[in-house]
């Protein structure tokens, strides 16, 4: 199967490349970057052919899908820097990537009749209650830009995309770019004790074991809309954060607060990230490791590297 990876360069893309590669299949790694940006460990990502490619030029999109000929796409290319987002001068450029440039994806792969994969969040959502989100909710309400334009990339998928999934992540970690566990390893270095956000709950997402899920999915005919984070149950940052240093031998203190105490963000957060994720396992998918495990292979990767 020949499969087209926006968002190569990043965690996920990077990963998802990588697995596609493994498992024999024909991956083409596309990126804005002009020449591929990502991590260079040796992996088969370096190997996979690289087309630049800018997804809010709609023309641009449409004339490199119909010379590619995938047989799908897995369109994790996203602006996911969502404090940046909320910023008056950056809006039209987070709506021209995640809401436009994924309907451009759609488009073009309703013209080539292939399936389509698209990384959405639990930010379309509004965070609110206690009561996990399950995947065929459409009581959408997002409080932020981040979260209107991912909806609206949802929306323009199932509006044009005939075989389609869609993937709602979250609080997502890879070796290919920046996370949550980068920044509290970095700060433990400064500071004896953080503050760490308690009252946020959800799960992790670690990119390499979400690639094999993904690619798991894309082989098969099983569309719709899934949830998919590590398994483990649902914690807070700061359940997070303790975890992170225990693993690394950090002796740094974590402090719980509220987020009302921890500061106004630019962008609010859902402070409910509960995914349920029975829908994978109703559909023959096997769930993801437990985020402990997960977060141990990360760092064992991280500090080899």
């Amino acid at each position: 199967m020949k499969v087209f990876v926006t968002g190569a360069c990043g965690q996920l893309g990077h990963d998802v490349v990588n697995e596609l590669i493994a498992r024999g299949h024909e991956a083409i790694a596309s990126d804005i970057a002009p020449q591929y940006a990502g991590i260079m460990d040796g992996s088969s990502v370096t190997r996979a052919p690289y087309v630049p490619l800018d997804i809010t030029d709609e023309a641009r999109v449409a004339a490199v899908l119909d010379e590619a000929r995938p047989d799908a796409v897995i369109h994790c290319a996203a602006w996911t820097a969502v404090d940046a987002a909320e910023d008056e001068d950056k809006r039209a450029l987070v709506r021209a990537i995640n809401a436009d440039g994924t309907r451009h994806i759609a488009k073009a792969c309703r013209a080539q009749g292939c399936k389509m994969m698209y990384i959405s969040t639990d930010y379309v959502f509004d965070g609110q209650g206690e009561t996990p989100w399950q995947p065929d909710c459409t009581a959408y309400a997002p409080l932020s830009v981040y979260g209107e334009t991912k909806l609206a990339g949802e929306l323009a998928v199932r509006e044009l995309v005939e075989r389609f999934f869609i993937v709602r992540i979250a609080w997502a970690f890879g070796l290919s770019g920046k996370n949550f566990i980068r920044t509290m390893l970095d700060l433990s270095e400064k500071h004896d004790a953080l503050r760490v956000v308690c009252d946020q709950i959800g799960t992790p997402t670690y990119t390499l074991d979400l690639a094999r899920l993904l690619v798991d999915m894309i082989e098969t005919d099983k569309y719709g809309v899934y949830h998919a984070t590590n398994e483990g149950g649902y914690i807070s940052w700061a359940d997070f954060a303790e975890e992170i240093f225990r693993q690394a031998g950090r002796s740094t203190k974590v402090t719980p607060v509220t987020t009302a105490e921890y500061g106004v963000s630019k962008a609010a957060r859902p402070m409910n990230s509960r995914l349920d994720k029975r829908k994978l396992v109703e559909n023959g998918f096997a769930p993801l490791p437990d985020w402990r495990d997960a977060l141990g292979r990360y760092l064992a990767a991280l500090f080899a590297g």
